[in-house]
């Protein structure tokens, strides 16, 4: 990809050059001095131009971009835009039901086939890059930015999310003892005492010290069940959920009666999924569209997708990837994935931090 990229750089490097050395005869010699003053980065090798623009970040190529027309040209040249895209699109820490890249630009093709020659690359890169996005955004730590999405897409005095997803259950560490011990982050604001459908009220964190936001954590199946399956590394069967066929773009499922009213009664749902496993995610994305069926609630109700793991270092599958393989794209819900990771805490065992969060979480 990168040899085919270095000749079509040099030929466009040529055909300015040439074009360049041909005006600057009809010119005085005062602007011909001048032209020869900017065009000397200009006559740099190609791989030595390449070499400097893969250290850029974007805004400070489009700035290269404006500094001339040998630049310009240089920049916008399609393939340089595509070597970016297809180099950074797996470090993406997230992806949103605005930004989520079209499929054609993730395709495999040749870099010399003539189809890419039509899509606009560097337009997909800016749109869907977190850098470009985030731009004017001041930086957010992972959890702060989990409550900063929910808070602005959902009103309300206190909104209530479920939270559920293999996520919670395979790795090594809870998401929600980490968020738990988090109070420089999200204080834990209280333990409501109240029912849905006799599933515990979950528990309330406050966020900028001022807006109030509940999450129910719904569990699969009972914790001995889930801590059995993740010592011999095992899948279980979903007792939130009851199968009702197969069609070709997977599983079909439907909400188990126990969860319905919760269903109902959030604002919105986060779905916790393993990061560290890239089996497909086909039942899983049968799963998440069961929970946001317009019986349950409206579509303007959002999904977080946090893609997690347990430790750094770990292999992760791309936030990209995930929403691909839960086929995001192709809801009407507002919807963005984050990558996060779930830190151990080895001053608490693992029976701690499953009776710390299963007394506020559905029983089955």
């Amino acid at each position: 990809m990168q040899s085919v990229l270095l000749r079509s750089l040099r030929s466009v490097r040529e055909k300015l050059l040439s074009d360049g050395s041909r005006r600057s005869k009809e010119r005085p010699d005062e602007e011909e001095e001048e032209e020869e003053g900017r065009a000397l980065l200009d006559h740099l090798p190609v791989d030595m131009q390449f070499l400097i623009m893969t250290y850029l970040p974007p805004e400070d190529l489009c700035r290269l971009g404006a500094c001339s027309r040998f630049w310009r040209s240089m920049v916008q040249e399609p393939l340089l835009w595509r070597f970016f895209f297809m180099r950074d699109v797996n470090s993406w820490t997230s992806v949103d039901h605005l930004s989520m890249p079209k499929e054609e630009f993730l395709s495999v093709a040749a870099p010399d086939a003539p189809e890419l020659q039509k899509l606009d690359f560097m337009a997909e890169y800016l749109r869907c890059s977190p850098a470009c996005r985030c731009r004017y955004q001041q930086p957010r730590p992972a959890l702060e930015a989990v409550a900063f999405f929910l808070q602005n897409l959902v009103s309300g005095s206190e909104p209530r999310f479920a939270m559920f997803g293999p996520g919670l259950e395979q790795l090594d560490d809870s998401l929600m003892t980490t968020m738990m011990h988090s109070p420089h982050i999200l204080p834990v604001a209280g333990i409501p005492q109240r029912q849905i459908g006799g599933i515990g009220s979950g528990i309330s964190f406050l966020y900028n010290n001022q807006h109030k936001f509940n999450i129910i954590t719904l569990y699969s199946t009972y914790s001995s069940e889930r801590e059995r399956a993740r010592l011999e590394q095992q899948s279980v069967r979903s007792k939130l959920f009851v199968l009702q066929g197969e069609t070709e773009s997977g599983p079909v499922y439907s909400v188990a009666p126990q969860v319905q009213e919760a269903c109902q009664a959030v604002n919105g749902f986060i779905f916790v999924s393993n990061a560290q496993t890239d089996k497909g995610r086909i039942e899983e994305a049968g799963q998440v569209r069961a929970v946001l069926q317009p019986v349950w609630g409206p579509a303007s109700r959002p999904l977080l997708v946090l893609s997690c793991v347990s430790r750094d270092g770990v292999e992760r599958t791309p936030s990209v990837t995930v929403a691909h393989q839960l086929q995001l794209h192709l809801l009407a819900n507002p919807w963005m994935v984050r990558n996060h990771k779930t830190p151990l805490d080895p001053s608490k065992p693992a029976q701690y931090r499953e009776r710390i969060i299963y007394k506020d979480s559905v029983s089955l």
